[in-house]
């Protein structure tokens, strides 16, 4: 079988108010176009298929639209929830998913063996997928498994362990000799992030190590982290990466799906996506910046999104508010500037500044406000690095919840 890895999708994203819609739309054409040239048998796509656990309408309709335009060209879809998905919104049309030889697990059921697909079908199986979506604390960690924050991580690794080898064993013992791919949406340790993905299972504490992985399985599909990469394991393990360049930091990454043709083994075929905008970063003192924008030219189908980073010596109003004016008056067919921020070597920091002038809230990171305020009270270490794991633990629950 041709089968494609993708992941991390983020339908309905919005990169600082401005809306990828156009972006996954052109995506999801560009998909249609390789599943027929390459005659592409299933796709798995390994969570995050939202970017919000209630997507809005047009999200969702982009989202039913892309099914409808992959299933016409006869290919088998298994889709799993990631962290930032509702398990429950996932699952609501599973049936009626699956009547259309599309499998969706939104959350991990009671019995492992609803995670275990067969394709292309269960009379004639010539790969088994163990589609495991995220794992949620709940699923993988007793309440009795310690106390400690150390005993908490370790249990969650141990968990995680536990479900891919139940499904390994699954597969092994009801379809023997068949070659089996794995699904899983996780952090596994020693990889590199960018900005946008959001941290899980205690802010990335409970890394989850490669030696981990079950050896039965041929090949492992990997989402949540959305540069592509393989993680050092025993067998070919991937990151496919997001389709779509979802923060500035990822503005240089080469996006791609993962082609594995079962016939000549598991090591996959790494086919790059067109970048469909450019995302710029331009930097430098205010006169440089009014230079370089003036020179800038846009590139791509579709608008390329700027962001300004002014660097200057001394902290000035009078050069933020021209930098203000330089943005406000930035006019350019088919360039928009969506973010801009300053930074002054020699700054005197007020409690109004704490991240700089011109930072905007939404710029940060709830941690990275948390850790602020910390600094600013007179915490033991020990006991600052405790209410850093509460606060992990605590943001788990709220972001993980369905």
């Amino acid at each position: 079988m041709r089968i494609l890895h993708t992941a991390d999708w983020h339908i309905g994203k919005r990169l600082h108010k401005h809306y990828l819609y156009q972006d996954f739309d052109l995506f999801i054409g560009w998909l249609c176009d390789l599943v027929h040239q390459e005659q592409i048998d299933a796709i798995l796509v390994s969570g995050d298929v939202f970017d919000l656990a209630n997507p809005s309408a047009e999200a969702r309709k982009q989202y039913f639209q892309a099914l409808i335009a992959l299933k016409n060209l006869d290919c088998h879809l298994v889709i799993t929830g990631g962290n930032h998905d509702s398990p429950s919104m996932l699952d609501a049309p599973k049936d009626l998913l699956l009547a259309l030889e599309m499998n969706v697990i939104g959350g991990l059921p009671e019995m492992i063996q609803d995670c275990i697909i067969p394709l292309p079908n269960k009379e004639n199986p010539e790969i088994i997928i163990a589609a495991l979506p995220y794992l949620r604390d709940s699923d993988v960690r007793l309440a009795s498994e310690g106390n400690t924050y150390e005993d908490r991580l370790a249990a969650i690794r141990k968990g995680i362990q536990a479900k891919f080898d139940e499904a390994a064993a699954y597969c092994e013992q009801t379809y023997p000799h068949i070659p089996a791919i794995a699904m899983g949406h996780l952090y596994a340790a020693g990889v590199s992030t960018s900005e946008s993905e959001r941290d899980i299972q205690i802010g990335n504490q409970a890394a989850f190590k490669a030696e981990q992985f079950n050896t039965y399985f041929s090949y492992i599909a990997l989402g949540h982290i959305h540069q592509p990469q393989r993680v050092n394991a025993q067998v070919p393990t991937f990151y496919s990466g997001s389709p779509l360049m979802l923060s500035f930091s990822e503005r240089q990454d080469e996006k791609r799906v993962l082609l594995i043709d079962t016939q000549n083994g598991f090591e996959p075929e790494s086919i790059a996506i067109p970048p469909f905008r450019k995302l710029l970063k331009i930097s430098g003192s205010l006169e440089e910046l009014q230079q370089k924008l003036e020179v800038l030219q846009h590139e791509g189908q579709l608008d390329s999104l700027i962001e300004v980073e002014m660097k200057e010596e001394q902290y000035s109003t009078q050069k933020l508010a021209q930098l203000d004016e330089l943005v406000s008056n930035f006019s350019k067919d088919h360039l928009e500037i969506i973010k801009y921020r300053t930074q002054f070597k020699e700054q005197q920091q007020q409690s109004s500044a704490v991240f700089g002038a011109q930072q905007n809230l939404e710029d940060l990171k709830p941690k990275e406000v948390f850790e602020s305020l910390l600094e600013n009270e007179a915490f033991l270490p020990e006991e600052r690095q405790e209410l850093l794991h509460t606060f992990d633990e605590l943001k788990e629950m709220l972001t993980t919840s369905d």
